[in-house]
């Protein structure tokens, strides 16, 4: 009896030992993915505001030492990296990155969330504008194609623009194509050469120099929106990122900003 009761606590002694093991190994390797103190600022958002993103980005790297990595370009191509690493978040506007707390609830501390800069409204036209496009006006003249981006931050930005006006229905019916992205229009304007318009922000033409004019609206009539930015809940490089924040609020980024057509 008692040697059935040895040999029974041995096996008990043995079970517990691998399941303490495999225990041990589940817990490291189904551990949660955070966000490492390399040392790096890991910067994620839209497109549109890639250019002066990036600029700023250098100037505060050369003059800190920090490196930051802007990844930008529809949410869709950097939503998975950035639920792993994502230090800060930035929208083409403030609705966008309000639209992005909505769908991925509790990843921005909201908390750090601020306002960087304006940026207006305009037309983009072919080189040349070869239609004689000065006007939204122009924009409801018959044969007239214009590509619209029904979302990534323009989303109703040409309607705001036109009910002001009343020419909501004149720009509607010469609406060729709509799209979701401003990188979907781009690759359009540069392939479909039937298009003559497209009303976006100000700022892609100086992305898109060498197949834009740009026709800017007079300021009273011009539409502005935001350029909102925040840190993450996951980030493990608050202070640095928030660094890069405060870098992006002072004059010297500021101008950089209107540069690149910000106000």
């Amino acid at each position: 009896m008692k040697k059935t009761l040895l040999i029974g606590a041995l096996f008990l002694c043995m079970f517990a030992a691998a399941g303490i093991s495999v225990y041990a190994n589940m817990d490291h390797s189904m551990k949660p993915t955070s966000v490492k103190n390399d040392g790096v600022i890991r910067v994620y958002g839209p497109g549109g505001p890639l250019g002066p993103m990036k600029e700023a980005a250098e100037k505060f790297t050369a003059e800190t030492g920090i490196k930051v990595v802007v990844t930008a370009g529809p949410e869709s191509n950097w939503i998975d990296s950035a639920k792993q690493d994502a230090d800060i978040i930035y929208g083409g506007s403030e609705y966008m990155l309000r639209s992005f707390m909505l769908s991925n609830p509790g990843m921005i501390n909201e908390k750090s969330l601020t306002e960087l800069y304006p940026r207006a409204a305009g037309i983009l036209v072919r080189k040349g504008n070869p239609k004689k496009i000065h006007s939204l006006e122009d924009l409801t003249k018959s044969g007239v194609k214009i590509v619209d981006v029904n979302g990534a931050g323009q989303l109703g930005l040409w309607e705001d623009l036109a009910g002001r006006k009343g020419l909501i229905g004149g720009i509607s019916k010469n609406i060729d194509i709509s799209v979701k992205s401003s990188a979907e229009a781009i690759e359009l304007w540069k392939s479909n050469s039937k298009l003559d318009a497209w009303i976006t922000y100000e700022s892609w033409h100086y992305r898109l120099t060498d197949v834009t004019d740009l026709v800017e609206l007079p300021e009273a009539e011009k539409l502005y929106r935001g350029t909102p930015i925040a840190l993450t809940s996951i980030t493990d490089n608050k202070k640095e990122a928030q660094q890069f924040v405060d870098f992006l609020k002072t004059e010297a980024s500021h101008q950089v900003f209107q540069k690149w057509g910000w106000k």
